[in-house]
Formats: C-alpha cells, sequence, structure tokens
C-alpha cells in the first residue's frame, strides 16, 4: 500500500486533486513534463496545479514519530 497525504480537495476552489496526483507522479517519473501531463489530466486551475506540483511525500519521514 503506498501511503500518501495529499490534501483531496484544493484548497482554494474545492476541485478534487489526489485522483489525479499518482498518475501525475507516474507520467513525471516516466519523462513526461509536468506541464503536458496536467494539460493531458484536465488540471487548468493554476490553483490545482499548485496543489499538485509542490506536494511532497513526507509520510515516510514523519511515521517513525507518529
Amino acid at each position: 500500500m503506498i501511503a500518501m497525504m495529499i490534501p483531496v480537495r484544493c484548497f482554494s476552489c474545492g476541485r478534487v486533486v489526489a485522483a489525479d496526483y499518482e498518475r501525475f507522479k507516474e507520467r513525471v517519473a516516466r519523462g513526461e513534463k509536468p506541464k503536458d501531463v496536467l494539460d493531458a489530466l484536465g488540471v487548468a486551475r493554476y490553483c490545482c496545479r499548485r496543489m499538485i506540483v509542490t506536494q511532497s511525500d513526507i509520510i515516510d519521514d514523519a511515521a517513525p514519530y507518529a
């Protein structure tokens, strides 16, 4: 199981962004440009793009202290 801590919805507009995060991460890891991936996923608003692009997986760092 992959644990992630991305917020389910965008803080600004309320769009569901967590559903697109794993696909975004996989495609960027394969070498695609983040802009092209976000466009293909239909993430148009800059607030939602911010939520996905600036996400960092910190669960592995925080889990030992929980």
